[in-house]
């Protein structure tokens, strides 16, 4: 047996905002999108790299309010990215926490993306 990465399903009400936010400012790519027919709820998939969401307006999908918690190397260079390219409603910071360092970004529908960026020698929390 061998598990893969699960995928956060994350609920969203707007595609445009969602493609805003995820798209056009994280910098995302949207690798397929969903309907079972016209006027149907979209559901799809965006990435970056290594990191995989799906996107979903069906209504059992999903709770607003979801937190991801997203390691990564390299956390000055995502908040350098994200300054350089407008977004107005949000100001995004890195914050020294006492597992490493942690950038949260919230999405326009509530669900918060914690990127965190261990110390060079530790790979996890204590």
């Amino acid at each position: 047996m061998k598990f893969e990465p699960a995928i956060p399903v994350l609920r969203i009400f707007s595609v445009e905002k969602a493609l805003e936010f995820y798209r056009d400012w994280l910098g995302m790519v949207v690798d397929w999108e969903h309907r079972f027919g016209h006027g149907y709820p979209l559901y799809m998939q965006v990435s970056r790299g290594p990191l995989v969401l799906h996107l979903s307006e069906h209504h059992g999908d999903g709770t607003p309010g979801t937190v991801l918690f997203v390691p990564l190397r390299g956390l000055d260079a995502l908040l350098a990215e994200l300054e350089g390219r407008p977004y107005p409603y949000q100001r995004p910071a890195i914050v020294p926490q006492d597992w490493g360092r942690e950038l949260q970004l919230t999405d326009p529908f509530g669900n918060r993306l914690r990127f965190c960026e261990y110390p060079a020698d530790d790979q996890a929390p204590p």
